[in-house]
């Protein structure tokens, strides 16, 4: 048996990167999905690599109904719902993110609209069909190391590391208010990892030297997006259900090591 066999699960950001491979891991594992992406094209390339396990949806996660489409879809084509995994977000930086005496007010809203107004309209939404159904249910959230773990160096955006941090407060007040309707919700936080978002990094042979000794493990290197793949299958199923309000950090040892710098 699969650890998450008829399980049907929702995937806020799920067509690229660490939504994609979390949505092959979940499919492997038995469950159906619905993967909701902003490109059309890449919506398109992650339904032909489910392979039949799920569909996937065009749709901005900061657009409010966009979450409640994709679970309306889960509803429709799997006949209710179990989880929700919440991982779009991104970086603010060229709306202008940056050191606070830099940071413009263009890009302290669109910081966090990406990655927080659009985490809870999509809480928001699953929470109430979960009550519809009057069922439980789990939710899992996307944080980042850099909401408690600063890099300030190379990785210097004030906005996203406060609304980073917001995820982790967000999540354990509204764990703790579902938890007696047996919904439970929780956080990964990731440090860098090799996605579309990463980039700046991942080309940057000065911060990837850098985090060769910051994330130490396994060699040191960055991330890869399956690396969080065990977590979130365990998150998902039913293992994890005498858990919630908690964050588990994935960061290749990032939290605990210094970061040397040349």
């Amino acid at each position: 048996m699969t650890w998450l066999t008829n399980k049907r699960i929702v995937i806020i950001g799920g067509t690229t990167g660490i939504g994609l491979s979390a949505a092959q891991a979940f499919v492997r594992e038995g469950a159906r999905v619905v993967v909701v992406g902003r490109n059309p094209e890449s919506c398109a390339a992650a339904e032909r690599q489910l392979a039949g396990g799920g569909l996937a949806m065009t749709g901005d996660a900061a657009e409010p109904g966009t979450a409640q489409r994709a679970i309306d879809l889960c509803l429709q084509l799997f006949d209710g719902i179990d989880g929700l995994y919440h991982v779009a977000g991104g970086s603010g930086r060229k709306f202008g993110d940056g050191p606070l005496h830099e940071l413009t007010l263009e890009g302290w809203n669109e910081t966090f609209s990406m990655n927080l107004t659009s985490l809870m309209l999509a809480n928001q939404a699953a929470i109430r069909t979960f009550h519809e159904q009057g069922s439980g249910g789990t939710i899992l959230n996307m944080s980042s190391v850099l909401g408690y773990s600063p890099s300030p160096r190379h990785f210097v955006t004030h906005a996203y590391a406060a609304a980073k941090s917001a995820v982790f407060g967000f999540t354990k007040s509204i764990a703790a208010y579902y938890a007696a309707d047996n919904i439970r919700i929780n956080v990964i936080a990731p440090a860098l990892v090799e996605t579309p978002m990463a980039q700046r990094a991942a080309g940057d042979e000065e911060i990837m030297a850098f985090i060769r000794t910051k994330q130490p493990l396994d060699g040191g290197r960055i991330g890869a997006p399956d690396d969080l793949d065990g977590a979130a299958v365990y998150f998902m199923s039913d293992y994890s259900r005498y858990a919630t309000g908690q964050v588990l950090t994935v960061d290749g040892g990032w939290s605990v090591s210094e970061g040397q710098y040349e």
